[in-house]
């Protein structure tokens, strides 16, 4: 075995929108050392950020769960060999504001760091703004959102897989947790599985609390090699919850088909 391990520890609310503390406020996202995003990235394929979320904003966000009205769909995971759990689509992000703030406010950072990587691999660019980005969506038949929320009780895991749902796919997503590792559950750790070219695969994992984010790629990184950049693969799964009740919410910025 060669395998690694990594370990990393206000707008008014729209008619029928959840509210949320701070509506739109996102204070903690001016404090986002964004170079530190980027080196960590390119130096162990994901990056942890600080609590971007307040604990109550987390709590109202994990209640939405059980709120129909709120999905375009749910998937239980076990019906198509996906893991064990379930996860839910928001039909309309903008009825959650604080989901809606999340996108806009992280995207414009992530696109300036995909569009680096986009060099470094001879790839396309990608626009400034999140509205641009859907508008490019539109025009490949992608119209439906993917942010979503996922729940896992006592035994659950999602097995590695790529969240792509289209031709046009931006490099870049995050997963925020909503509950507090060590009381409200325990296991479940994010897992990320790096293919090496040429080498065995190694593994990560990150072990964000409450709030905090977790930035990775949605199918590949650019990793220095011998003669310039090449393309590491990765895939991403949850370990196996122990005990307890895990919620987290998947801020996917590209529309599905």
């Amino acid at each position: 075995m060669n395998d690694t391990l990594f370990t990393t520890a206000v707008a008014p609310v729209p008619t029928g929108a959840v509210p949320v503390e701070g509506s739109r406020v996102l204070p903690a996202l001016a404090a986002v050392d964004w170079q530190d995003v980027r080196e960590q990235l390119d130096r162990d394929g994901v990056a942890l950020t600080g609590p971007l979320l307040s604990p109550a904003q987390c709590r109202v966000i994990a209640d939405t769960f059980d709120d129909a009205d709120l999905f375009r769909s749910t998937v239980v995971m076990q019906r198509y060999g996906f893991g064990r759990g379930t996860y839910r689509y928001y039909a309309d992000p903008a009825a959650l504001p604080v989901l809606d703030a999340l996108r806009e406010r992280l995207y414009p950072p992530l696109a300036r760091i995909a569009n680096q990587w986009a060099a470094r691999l001879g790839e396309r660019t990608y626009p400034a703004t999140l509205a641009e980005l859907h508008a490019e969506c539109a025009a490949a038949g992608q119209h439906r959102p993917t942010p979503l929320i996922l729940r896992y009780g006592p035994g659950d895991y999602a097995c590695l897989h790529q969240d792509v749902y289209g031709d046009l796919v931006f490099p870049l997503q995050a997963t925020i947790m909503l509950e507090l590792p060590g009381e409200d559950f325990t296991g479940g750790e994010n897992v990320f599985v790096e293919q090496q070219p040429r080498s065995q695969s190694r593994a990560i994992v990150a072990r964000p609390q409450l709030g905090q984010a977790v930035i990775f790629p949605v199918r590949h990184r650019p990793a220095p090699g011998s003669r310039g950049y090449r393309r590491h693969s990765m895939r991403h799964g949850t370990n196996a919850v122990q005990s307890g009740r895990r919620t987290t919410l998947g801020v996917i910025f590209h529309n599905a088909r």
